[in-house]
């Protein structure tokens, strides 16, 4: 299945109003943790990553795995980017496995990705898993008190960036498929309308 007709057929709707992401007050935001500089839109969202410098290993995976252009073109698309700092923190044999196998490395990009805008209004105050656009599930966290909010517990330290086509949430580690059922049980399940996903090679 083509990554385009993947995250088509996530139940997207379905995770908006998931009685899984209960909503809480909502606490004072917190300080963003520190960035070598903070993004700025420059386009879509594949360009403004490119520009910004800090997402080299991101962008390369989007190119390496026909992503890039599914980014560019899918306004309703929410993108979880780790910096090049955030896969420095990863163990160097798992990232070369990864960009060895370009169909491993499709899922692990598609679990950064949600097929809904999820601006961080839906995310302070709740926490429960949603489907990503790999079909597993995504722990989104925004129940701390001080206002931080997580996803499969990478720091969120930048939120709410609106590209030319798409919402961009920056994190301070990758996202490892699993963790989002760690803390709560599945949302409602997207597998249930969707077919398993197929990565082209």
């Amino acid at each position: 299945m083509s990554p385009t007709r993947l995250l088509l057929a996530a139940a997207a709707v379905a995770l908006i109003s998931s009685p899984a992401l209960a909503q809480t007050p909502a606490a004072a935001p917190a300080p963003a943790a520190t960035m070598a500089k903070p993004v700025v839109v420059n386009g879509d969202l594949v360009d403004t990553l490119k520009l910004n410098g800090q997402f080299t290993v991101f962008t390369k995976a989007l190119t390496d795995t026909n992503l890039a252009g599914l980014l560019k073109t899918n306004a309703n698309l929410t993108v979880f980017a780790p910096t090049d700092a955030a896969f420095a923190a990863m163990p160097a044999a798992d990232l070369a496995r990864l960009q060895a196998d370009k169909a491993a490395m499709q899922r692990f990009v598609l679990h950064h990705l949600i097929n809904a805008p999820i601006p961080s209004t839906k995310i302070k105050g709740a926490k429960g898993p949603v489907p990503s656009g790999a079909q597993d599930n995504i722990l989104l966290d925004g129940s701390d008190e001080g206002g931080v909010m997580k996803v499969d517990g990478a720091t969120i330290v930048q939120a709410d960036i609106k590209t030319g086509s798409g919402l961009l949430h920056v994190v301070d580690h990758v996202l490892i498929a699993g963790q989002g059922a760690v803390d709560a049980p599945p949302a409602a399940d997207a597998s249930a309308t969707a077919p398993a996903a197929t990565p082209k090679r």
